[in-house]
């Protein structure tokens, strides 16, 4: 098959290694705002460049994988639609709700084939906590611990378009939740602190934040994040069963040292950045596009999903802002 990437900055540079190591991708095209960064990647990976994302709908591609900046992702996302093209989207679908729910009433009307990038679902480790969640074996779950901690902050440049730790951070915490449950959110309360750069306060973000979730069956899920984690990348879910109990993330790379004397794991190096400690997620859930674009299975990250992940990081957002519970109801456009 014949496939386009739209992007080749960081994660986009990353998609476009994978997918050319892809036996399923017979050629690939790429695209950048920047047309010198798409033709010098092409030449390292032997693909092909086009001067622009809009030129990539007049490549003969099977398929589109969108790695651009956020503010164009519907437009790209609309535009392969109306190509009759299945298309896979880095979150988030839009910059707020209403600009995905403008994209969901778009793909759900024509049936189109989009994948959504949350790439813990094709991590195995979160992929067998749901098979346990879900089979019965752990009994009724009562807590969940989540958490993404990243060891330094990305860029000053990046935050005030980046949505705040919620939208940008933690809704990945919020899809993973919703995935190995198969339970909704129904009430949030989170909190936030700036301990760090000025920049974050500066753009109304924090680096710091916790919430608190409760389930639609009254579970429990605590999740945190930061931007400042020196130890390493972590990445984790604890999942708190009435018969039993596991962890994702728990291996000898966690950056977590015990206090405990004579206790020396985990003794790994730790993970440096969310690319190495979820590589294999990534050519994952590429695959799985490649069967989607082949016909072989539906979508396994929907637009409907991102949007729920979202509703979640919004209603995190107003509660941290005015200090209070917040329902999704609230949030939640009908």
């Amino acid at each position: 098959m014949r496939i386009g990437l739209a992007g080749v900055g960081r994660i986009g540079a990353l998609h476009a290694e994978t997918l050319s190591r892809l036996d399923q991708v017979e050629s690939l095209v790429l695209a950048d705002a920047y047309p010198g960064r798409a033709a010098a990647l092409a030449a390292q990976l032997g693909a092909e460049a086009v001067e622009t994302p809009a030129a990539l709908f007049d490549a003969g591609l099977d398929g589109l994988v969108v790695a651009a900046a956020t503010e164009v992702h519907p437009a790209l996302i609309l535009a392969a639609v109306d190509a009759g093209l299945p298309v896979f989207c880095e979150k988030p679908v839009a910059i707020d709700i209403a600009g995905t729910l403008a994209v969901l009433d778009r793909v759900e009307r024509a049936r189109a084939d989009v994948h959504i990038g949350f790439q813990r679902r094709f991590d195995p480790g979160f992929a067998l906590a749901r098979e346990a969640v879900q089979s019965g074996r752990l009994g009724w779950v009562h807590t969940l611990r989540a958490g993404t901690l990243d060891p330094a902050p990305p860029p000053a440049e990046y935050i005030p378009t980046s949505g705040g730790l919620f939208r940008d951070c933690s809704v990945h915490d919020f899809d993973a939740i919703r995935w190995v449950t198969g339970r909704e959110v129904v009430e949030v309360y989170a909190v936030g602190a700036n301990r760090g750069e000025e920049f974050f306060r500066a753009a109304g973000d924090v680096d710091t934040g916790a919430a608190l979730l409760t389930l639609d069956d009254d579970t429990i899920g605590l999740v945190s994040g930061t931007r400042y984690n020196a130890a390493g990348y972590d990445v984790r879910l604890e999942i708190l069963g009435a018969k039993d109990s596991i962890a994702v993330g728990l291996d000898d790379r966690l950056p977590l040292r015990s206090a405990e004397p004579g206790v020396s794991w985990p003794g790994g190096t730790p993970y440096p950045r969310f690319m190495e400690r979820f590589h294999g997620a990534y050519v994952a859930e590429l695959a799985a596009f490649t069967d989607l674009v082949a016909g072989r299975i539906a979508s396994p990250c929907t637009v409907r999903d991102a949007l729920e992940a979202s509703y979640v990081a919004e209603a995190c957002e107003l509660s941290r802002r005015e200090h209070r519970p917040v329902a999704l109801a609230e949030v939640r456009v009908a």
